[in-house]
């Protein structure tokens, strides 16, 4: 049984504002100019499913979260704040402690009525992370995190979230359910204490760009070419052991070795999406990769700094050679792309948000993919042990909806870990990736490159 087909109930008490357990300092705190982009203007939901342990029985999940939320907002007392925008649009946190929004629930459903497997798109998810009004659901003068505890009829619980994206990118949002999930465990301190440090990817004086960034470059929409994300299908996508060897067999033995799961899994996305959506032959298709940039030398992000860190650089190809060309040629696009991430590009994306206003990156004939298979969401233990799926809770979110999928660590019902992959598309263009994906997944022949079926294939013949 599906998940998605699943139907219950929710209960649930009205929201609260969590404020932090203890005074903290006001004071208003300037996000980076990586942080305020357009593109991170948005809220995205986190959801994580967590069974029944016995050693917790008689404990509320509710109550202890809430408590450990109330002691960790001490440390990171940022988020109990609201986001303001000053001139140049630069946005800034005032520090006000108001607190999270925080709901407790009640679901007439227990965890293995959910299916054999967990993956996005999950049922009556807006009774999950419940939205009350639009008015907390913003990016300005909202709260900047919500937390929604539902129990299940099984004694296991539901945690979902939804972050104002500006304050923080996957690794500074896990950061901070750890320092939660520490403190109800009874640790005194999260063992990583928080750094703010924005200052470390603000722009340059004076913003001096040093790469062309097509990734912002301005694309008219002629053709309606972004869909509504309501006209959409969501469906995921598994690629397990098996799944990525046939993969890689289709890839030229030079690139084999030296390219990654994540260059491998994009360069076929991109290519199956390309044949499914049927663009012109000439239209430019481009596919933006999310690389993080901890870790990365010359610029010194510190442990503890949970800001976004990461930048957008992209892969930019005409569809007809998108499509005629074998997997590796794609393959090589996506990992130019990657390579070009170093401290000076994301320091040159800082000087051109602020010189262009902080655009949102290009979304016409564009697709984002963002690998979370080590961002540690599945480790998140509150006190009953790590969570049975971890990550977003559906595909296709953003500033603009339906632009973005995740590669998400899971374990499919037979029992294999792999990636599952969440996908929004029209109906029929998601029947045309499905099968562009099928065909791909069977053993390579020689004489089989891509799909001679495909309507855009045979208009370049």
């Amino acid at each position: 049984m599906a998940s998605s087909s699943v139907r219950f109930s929710v209960q649930r008490r009205q929201a609260v504002l969590v404020a932090p357990a203890e005074a903290t300092p006001y004071e208003l705190k300037r996000l980076s100019d990586i942080d305020d982009q357009e593109a991170l203007r948005f809220q995205i939901p986190v959801i994580q499913f967590y069974r029944a342990d016995p050693s917790m029985e008689g404990r509320d999940p509710a109550k202890v979260i809430r408590e450990a939320l109330a002691k960790a907002l001490v440390f990171y007392y940022p988020f109990a704040g609201r986001m303001r925008e000053q001139a140049g649009r630069k946005l800034v946190v005032e520090c006000t402690g108001e607190g999270v929004l925080f709901i407790e629930a009640d679901a007439d459903i227990r965890l293995d009525q959910f299916g054999d497997k967990l993956e996005p798109p999950f049922p009556c998810l807006e009774e999950l992370i419940f939205v009350e009004s639009e008015a907390s659901a913003g990016v300005l003068n909202c709260p900047l995190l919500l937390i929604q505890v539902t129990r299940l009829a099984c004694g296991g619980f539901i945690f979902g979230l939804r972050l104002n994206h500006t304050m923080s990118d996957a690794p500074g949002l896990v950061q901070f359910m750890n320092a939660v999930a520490e403190l109800a465990r009874g640790l005194p301190a999260p063992s990583v204490r928080p750094v703010w440090g924005r200052k470390i990817l603000e722009a340059r004086n004076p913003p001096r760009p040093s790469f062309a960034h097509r990734e912002y470059e301005e694309v008219p929409d002629t053709k309606g070419t972004v869909v509504p994300l309501d006209d959409m299908v969501h469906r995921s996508f598994f690629f397990g052991p098996r799944e990525m060897a046939t993969l890689r067999s289709h890839v030229p033995p030079q690139l084999r070795k030296t390219s990654s799961t994540f260059e491998i899994l994009t360069a076929c996305i991109w290519k199956c999406r390309t044949l499914a959506i049927s663009p012109d032959p000439e239209e430019e298709l481009r596919m933006i990769c999310i690389v993080s940039v901890r870790g990365k030398s010359g610029l010194q992000l510190p442990d503890g700094y949970y800001g976004n860190a990461f930048a957008f650089p992209v892969a930019v190809s005409t569809a007809d050679k998108l499509c005629r060309n074998p997997l590796g040629y794609a393959l090589e696009l996506v990992k130019k792309a990657k390579a070009a991430v170093d401290h000076e590009y994301i320091r040159s994306v800082a000087d051109l948000m602020v010189l262009l206003g902080r655009p949102h990156f290009a979304v016409v004939r564009a697709y984002l993919v963002s690998d979370l298979t080590r961002a540690g969401f599945v480790d998140v233990d509150f006190g009953w042990g790590k969570a049975v799926y971890g990550g977003p809770a559906k595909g296709g979110v953003g500033a603009i909806p339906g632009v973005a999928s995740f590669y998400i660590p899971t374990t499919n019902d037979k029992g294999e870990k792999g990636i599952v992959v969440p996908v929004c598309l029209p109906a029929p263009a998601m029947n045309k990736f499905a099968t562009e994906i099928d065909c791909l997944l069977k053993e390579p022949a020689a004489n089989q490159e891509y799909s001679t079926t495909s309507p855009l294939v045979m208009s370049a013949l």
